[in-house]
Order: C-alpha cells, then sequence, then structure tokens
C-alpha cells in the first residue's frame, strides 16, 4: 500500500512510525521534518501528505504534528479525505469501520512505540463497514466536500 506521511517535527516516534510502516511492507512518502529541506508547518505538511490520497497516489495517509489536532484539521480541508486523530486501537478501528477514514492522524506528544503498533494493528486490520447507516454518513461527507448539505 501507499502511505503518504507527514510530521512537523522530527521526534523519534514520527521516525519509527515510518520504519513500523516500511517494516510491514508499505511505500511511504514523507512530508515535513521526515523530508529534509520541506516545509514543516503542520497545516503545511499535513495538507500535503492528505491532498496525495485525495489525488490518487496514496492509498492512506498518516499524518502528525504535537497533538494531532492540527494535523486532523488541515487534512479534512482537503475534499475527499477523512481524517480521524486516533490515540488508541479502539479508536482506529471505529473510524476505518464506521467513518471510512483514509487519513489516520496521530499525536507526536502521547504516541508511544508499544500503543503506535497497536493503533497501527487496528488501523489496517478494519476495514469499511457495509452497514447501509454507517454507508448513508459517509455519503452525506461526500456531499459535504461538494458543498452540497443536503441528503
Amino acid at each position: 500500500m501507499r502511505i503518504s506521511v507527514s510530521a512537523d517535527m522530527d521526534e523519534p516516534v514520527a521516525r519509527l512510525l515510518v520504519e513500523e510502516l516500511r517494516g510491514r511492507g508499505h511505500e511511504v512518502r514523507t512530508h515535513g521534518a521526515l523530508s529534509p529541506g520541506a516545509d514543516t508547518r503542520w497545516a503545511v505538511c499535513s495538507q500535503r501528505a492528505a491532498r496525495e490520497v485525495a489525488d490518487g497516489r496514496a492509498d492512506q495517509a498518516v499524518v502528525c504534528c504535537w497533538t494531532g489536532t492540527g494535523a486532523s484539521i488541515a487534512a479534512n480541508k482537503v475534499p475527499g479525505v477523512r481524517a480521524a486523530l486516533c490515540a488508541d486501537a479502539y479508536t482506529a478501528d471505529g473510524a476505518r469501520r464506521w467513518n471510512d477514514a483514509n487519513v489516520l492522524a496521530l499525536s507526536l506528544r502521547l504516541t508511544s512505540a508499544p500503543l503506535l503498533r497497536e493503533i497501527l494493528d487496528a488501523w489496517f486490520a478494519g476495514a469499511p463497514s457495509t452497514d447501509a447507516e454507517d454507508l448513508d454518513n459517509v455519503t452525506q461527507l461526500e456531499r459535504l466536500d461538494r458543498g452540497r448539505t443536503a441528503p
């Protein structure tokens, strides 16, 4: 799988994230502090990683900043992106299942190495729900991306 990764700071957990993804056999493209000379502002590097998902150049993305909040907000500004800030494996599973999230947002401050692995395990094991209500909610998000709010 092609995964775009961004971080606004070169933190150990960010480097571990890239290493872990590559170790799982994924093709990783890096942005921000993980890519020498790149713009490290969370709003910029998160948007660049998310844009690769929206444009089909990446299958998914993982965006990181100190809390994960800014990275998730920036990624969610890109039409077609459903970024979820996940601080645990249960949330990561739910984000994939119920929200069909295609971008994982992580906190560089709160995510330990063992927790990172648990979150990634749940994220990659999760699959989008086929439940009609869940599908309808994702469809509504797609309408919002197109500027339509009515069902």
